[in-house]
């Protein structure tokens, strides 16, 4: 990137405003979290691989949401982790490109999958015959690979009209990462289209899908009232109430902050609302399948046992 594209090499993340003791507090609870996220997420894909008996679409789907979590978290954390230890420690130009586009690509891939798995969940209680043969590993393979292709192709588009943009007005970012929203307000040219791009892109990659997966639900809870017992109703939940508190913890936070009125809402509110989405959300999602969810459970009991008889 040459000097007449831009007179700046590297940024300031501005973080949050706190004392040193707070930053000190918060950089140790942070990094718990991140372990936990990372122990979480990881535990997840590991039970999946081991256990046979978890090598079903829904799981398949459930570990590919694993591993977006973690990448999500290592964008992220880190870097908020250094900054909460020398708040002027600067982040490259070419790292916070790179930051703003992996962020970008793991959201849009996250989207994506939780509608997949929204869709699964819909073919397995409402037409559970035909099941295995609309849900056949060709097809799940191909619903995740998609999901993985448009968010880094839609995330690409993003940064091609980000890196041509002039930076030199100040250095100052806002945010505790590069944000995209927050980096085009140091841009000193015109940011109309990139903004239009960013509100489309959100409404398109939120809206859209949430209101599928909404669809996709009531059909769902159509399907599980009329089921005449109420152990098959309560089974039936079960294997959604999961996915459902993941879709209503990413959207609900993703829709704010994107979606929702671009003015009157402070903008330390929506940075700390992103926090809870970058940070928080990567953390419960494995928490919430394993603390709802049977079968995660008796694999990871059956593996501890295991270890311990050995």
């Amino acid at each position: 990137m040459g000097n007449n594209m831009t007179s700046i090499t590297e940024f300031i993340l501005l973080g949050f405003p706190l004392s040193p003791r707070m930053r000190m507090l918060l950089f140790v609870l942070f990094s718990l979290f991140y372990t936990f996220t990372l122990l979480g997420n990881g535990t997840i894909v590991g039970l999946i691989c081991v256990d046979s008996r978890l090598h079903t679409p829904m799981y398949f789907f459930l570990s590919h949401l694993a591993i977006v979590d973690i990448a999500y978290a290592c964008n992220t954390v880190p870097q908020m982790l250094v900054n909460l230890l020398d708040p002027v420690k600067p982040i490259s130009y070419a790292g916070c490109m790179t930051q703003t586009f992996l962020f970008l690509t793991f959201a849009i891939t996250e989207c994506l999958l939780l509608v997949v798995m929204s869709y699964d969940r819909y073919v397995a209680i409402c037409h559970p015959l035909r099941y295995s043969v609309i849900m056949s590993w060709r097809v799940c393979s191909t619903m995740a690979v998609t999901s993985w292709i448009i968010g880094f192709l839609l995330a690409l588009i993003h940064l091609v009209l980000l890196l041509p943009l002039p930076f030199c007005v100040s250095q100052k970012v806002n945010h505790f990462f590069c944000e995209i929203t927050a980096i085009l307000k140091l841009a000193c040219a015109d940011t109309h289209l990139n903004e239009t791009m960013v509100l489309a892109g959100a409404v398109s990659v939120l809206l859209g899908p949430f209101s599928s997966i909404v669809v996709s639900y009531a059909c769902i809870l159509g399907a599980i009232l009329r089921i005449q017992s109420g152990e098959g109703q309560r089974k039936a939940f079960s294997t959604c109430s999961s996915h459902l508190c993941v879709v209503g913890l990413f959207y609900g936070t993703a829709i704010v902050m994107y979606v929702g009125p671009r003015h009157g809402s402070p903008k330390e509110q929506k940075k700390y609302l992103l926090l809870f989405h970058s940070l928080f959300n990567p953390m419960l999602n494995p928490l919430i399948y394993s603390l709802r969810n049977s079968d995660v459970k008796n694999t990871l009991k059956r593996v501890l046992g295991t270890q311990r008889a050995l």
